[in-house]
């Protein structure tokens, strides 16, 4: 990340202020997982979560403090042709634009839950949504789920036969006290320099971690005009 964040900085740099201010920054594509797995109150605790974590003060100063907007889109996941957008890619820049995404995310009504995991079409399908994306400078998957992928083809197939180039994939893994899941997401689905999972024990957690991922994501520091993720000084 630390490469990713000053190849941010040089670009913002070189192509100026106005440039800098008005550049899509990132294309963010949010996958959430509606597979069998989840049970309805489960499917509740995700989209609410989902809704509140996207209108917290620290996501929202995330969202609008940076060089240039975030471009968001959202999507729910299951079978290898359950995949139904939730929300089209949107340029973010206001907090009204961030309300009235959360306030569509909770009105959400589930369209499948008795599908099982498809994983790897589940990535197929966001690598072919960025097709119709803004041009940012950068591209990320944020997908989370609760199981591995256990109907079609799997993620290494995806990532073989689909266009990722220049797209990082993080991972949000709900699972049991054995972490087994978290593992699954390290080595088989996160994919790019600076990829990461995030891990809820449970849904009871899920509305807490996906703050969290977000923020990470989306967390810049302006240094002397530049941004550069948190944590990462120009070296």
């Amino acid at each position: 990340m630390v490469i990713r964040g000053a190849a941010l900085a040089l670009a913002l740099a070189m192509a100026g202020p106005a440039v800098a201010q008005d550049q899509c920054r990132l294309a963010l594509l949010l996958g959430v997982d509606v597979s069998a797995s989840v049970d309805p109150s489960e499917y509740v605790q995700q989209t609410s979560g989902l809704a509140a974590a996207l209108i917290a003060p620290e996501i929202v100063e995330a969202f609008l403090n940076g060089p240039g907007p975030v471009a968001l889109s959202i999507f729910e996941w299951s079978g290898r042709f359950q995949q139904d957008l939730v929300l089209d890619w949107t340029l973010v820049t206001s907090e009204a634009d961030l309300t009235r995404i959360a306030e569509r995310v909770a009105r959400q009504q589930r369209r499948h839950q008795d599908f099982p995991t498809a994983l790897g079409y589940a990535l197929g399908y966001a690598a072919g949504h960025f097709a119709s994306a803004p041009p940012c400078l950068f591209q990320t998957i944020d997908i989370s789920g609760d199981g591995m992928n256990n109907d079609g083809f799997d993620p290494a197939a995806a990532y073989e036969h689909f266009p990722f180039e220049g797209i990082t994939v993080n991972a949000l893994a709900i699972g049991g006290a054995s972490r087994g899941i978290e593992e699954y997401f390290l080595t088989e689905v996160i994919r790019g320099p600076g990829a990461f999972v995030e891990y809820a024990a449970t849904h009871d957690d899920f509305a807490e971690a996906i703050r969290r991922k977000l923020e990470r994501e989306l967390r810049v520091m302006i240094l002397g005009g530049l941004a550069l993720p948190t944590g990462q000084l120009p070296r």
